[in-house]
């Protein structure tokens, strides 16, 4: 199997755990299987950096003198933003990212392989607070702000911060197969792995609370009541407000409809049941408010891209089912 170079960029303002998250898991790969990784650092001229919280980072090299790798990694932070960036970062880029095998982005890093134009045409993310200016920026990438990560081709973004871990796993799965990725996981205690389109954010964080105490009642209520009657009728009866006009309330004051609330809590308390406890398919399907095994599976097809067994597979191979 092929040496390959894993290069992280460093620059002043970087955030720290977008450079040491997926470092540590690269680092696992090759302790795992020796001769997988060679693991480097390269700032301009050099010159230690310092990340956005305070920390110092040496580089191992010049980026002038660095040689093409397999995979080029790009973290985020304050350096990637004005007036802060340094533009020679994207002038490097631009001319050196098209040499790497594999070109990734975590969190903001997304911002400078735009700004060197290597996100035309493609689609892409990064942290959720961004992403509307890396679109207005750069119309020409299509940025999705939903996902953890999202991959074109040989290019890969990241969202905000822990997902280059997520992402980084990913890699490594890619690369050396599922139980060296498991074993990284495992050691870090992290989930191997949180799915590419899986949501940046849960229901409760997506959705703003609502300002009405009514309505902040019928938000609880949903996500403590997942198995329960969750129409729109139902729910504007406990709000005590005609169903047209809860409906209109809801969506203004939260920035969703109900039902689209509803959706994306059920679909998370099926999956915490499905990451967290033994119980059946058909036991979680019931608990979550599908009713039946079909919906549930039709809900995660359609919003994770892969069917509950699937998805348990992959968080929890080792537990057993009843």
């Amino acid at each position: 199997m092929p040496q390959r170079t894993v290069l992280l960029v460093l620059f002043d303002g970087v955030q720290s755990l977008d450079v040491t998250g997926p470092l540590e898991v690269f680092a696992g790969a090759e302790l795992h299987t020796p001769g997988t990784y060679r693991i480097r650092t390269a700032s301009l001229g050099a010159a230690p950096v310092r990340t956005s919280s305070g920390l110092t980072l040496v580089p191992d090299q010049d980026l002038a003198d660095a040689p093409a790798p397999h995979t080029l990694l790009v973290p985020g932070g304050q350096g990637t933003r004005r007036p802060a960036r340094d533009p020679r970062l994207a002038d490097w880029l631009r001319e050196h990212g098209p040499r790497a095998e594999r070109l990734v982005s975590v969190c903001t890093g997304a911002i400078l392989l735009a700004e060197a134009g290597l996100l035309d045409g493609r689609r892409a993310t990064t942290h959720w607070a961004y992403c509307d200016k890396l679109a207005r920026d750069h119309p020409s990438v299509e940025v999705d702000p939903d996902p953890i990560y999202v991959r074109d081709g040989h290019v890969f973004t990241s969202a905000g911060v822990t997902s280059g871990i997520d992402l980084a796993l990913a890699l490594v799965e890619e690369d050396l197969g599922r139980e060296p990725a498991l074993t990284i996981a495992r050691h870090l205690v992290v989930f191997l792995r949180r799915p590419g389109n899986q949501a940046q954010f849960s229901a409760q964080l997506a959705a703003q609370t609502a300002r009405r105490e009514p309505l902040r009642e019928v938000q609880q209520w949903i996500t403590e009541h997942p198995d329960g009657d969750l129409d729109v009728e139902s729910l504007a009866a406990r709000a005590a407000l005609s169903p047209r006009h809860f409906a209109r309330a809801f969506q203004a004051e939260t920035g969703m409809t109900p039902g689209r609330y509803v959706d994306r809590v059920r679909l998370e308390h099926a999956r915490r049941l499905l990451e967290d406890t033994a119980d059946g398919i058909e036991e979680i399907s019931r608990a979550s408010g599908y009713g039946t095994c079909e919906a549930m599976r039709r809900a995660f097809v359609r919003t994770l891209g892969t069917a509950p067994a699937e998805y348990r597979r992959r968080f929890r191979p080792a537990v057993p089912t009843r």
